[in-house]
């Protein structure tokens, strides 16, 4: 079996100094576009003179931009991710978590995966429109889309924006299946439309917990809904009738890892009904932002945190194969795989999504019989 392919900039050290993240912000960190030839970074030995106060600048303001995209759905055939069709209303996201994989693609909008992914957010205006356009086309097979798959389609922006609502108006109206992935309890606002989705098998929804220690939480995800939120969120949504489950994601070695048992046992009891969890991934400055919170949220756990990831990951910080990045290998690996289990069989959660259904569809200006 071939080595596990370690990411090349894993032992790059972040160039220049490392500002303490600003007041609700996840980093304060601005890693260098990766596609970028001119990286410009403070001079930490600047005189900006006796009256300067670091504690005086402003925090950063987050800033929203139109998407000019002209498709709304994404499709991947990676062997990893279990949906084919996603749909991401926003890019970037002010959740700000440590960990965001997500951090990476801000460096194709021209940004970094710092700072900029938490304060740059691109806004789909027309999602829903495109949306509507591309179910309602001929060319379209029924099929289950995820929402969102990227950057949570609950972060703060959609209280200003609106735009997952209006997208699930449109899967409720042609009875689309959907998957929806979120660690916000805003979710529960739009209950109406997930319980009506899910009187036809057309609706599920997993809400994320990477941990149920509220300051732990506050600080690695700082714009997120806290644990407790989170929870209550899924006993509403079981309530309304819609299939809930739980995303232990990620599990960070060393740090969350043992709060597996205790994260499926309050989500089963609040109503979840299936678990999933992905081990920690850090590509590219991912691995800057995530490393520079370590020093300043968990120095004193910095050693061991590192050195369960590198146990996991062949010795590396991250590893980009197909079928190892989510998973890990090794032997620290399978305990963490063998606790899950253990405690999802444990919490009557050892089992998968219930499927969801096409049957139901129906096309504007059509009947379910187009189907066939």
């Amino acid at each position: 079996m071939p080595a596990p392919t370690p990411d090349p900039d894993q032992s790059a050290p972040p160039p220049g100094p490392r500002p303490p993240p600003p007041q609700g912000r996840g980093t304060g960190l601005h890693p260098p576009n990766r596609f970028a030839r001119i990286h410009a970074v403070p001079d930490p030995d600047a005189d900006l003179g006796p009256d300067h106060d670091p504690a005086d600048a402003p925090d950063p303001r987050t800033q929203f931009f139109d998407d000019a995209s002209e498709t709304i759905l994404s499709r991947n055939d990676s062997p990893d991710v279990g949906f084919t069709h996603g749909l991401n209303p926003y890019r970037g996201c002010e959740h700000g978590c440590a960990y965001c994989y997500a951090r990476t693609y801000h460096n194709y909008l021209g940004w970094d995966g710092g700072l900029d992914f938490e304060t740059k957010i691109l806004v789909k205006r027309r999602a829903p429109e495109l949306l509507r356009r591309e179910l309602s086309s001929p060319k379209w097979v029924p099929a289950p889309v995820a929402l969102s798959g990227a950057t949570d389609c609950y972060q703060p922006a959609e209280r200003r924006f609106r735009l997952t609502r209006a997208c699930l108006e449109v899967f409720a109206e042609l009875r689309n299946p959907v998957g929806v992935i979120t660690k916000n309890a805003l979710v529960t606002r739009d209950l109406d439309l997930l319980a009506e989705l899910a009187r036809h098998e057309c609706a599920t929804v997993q809400i994320t917990l990477t941990t149920l220690d509220s300051g732990l939480s506050g600080a690695l995800e700082p714009r997120a809904a806290r644990p407790a939120h989170r929870l209550r969120a899924i006993r509403a949504l079981a309530d309304a009738g819609v299939p809930v489950g739980v995303m232990i994601a990620p599990v960070i070695p060393g740090l969350t890892d043992h709060e597996i048992p205790a994260i499926l046992a309050a989500a089963a009891a609040h109503g979840a009904t299936f678990a999933g969890k992905i081990l920690l991934r850090l590509p590219l400055e991912v691995k800057d932002v995530f490393l520079d919170w370590l020093d300043v949220h968990a120095p004193g756990k910095k050693a061991r945190v590192l050195d369960r990831i590198r146990e996991i990951r062949g010795g590396g910080l991250n590893v980009t194969d197909w079928g190892k990045r989510f998973r890990g290998e090794g032997v620290f690996a399978d305990q963490i795989h063998d606790l899950f289990h253990v405690s999802a069989r444990r919490a009557g959660l050892d089992r998968s999504p219930p499927a969801l259904s096409v049957a139901h569809f129906r096309r504007p200006g059509g009947t379910q019989l187009d189907l066939f």
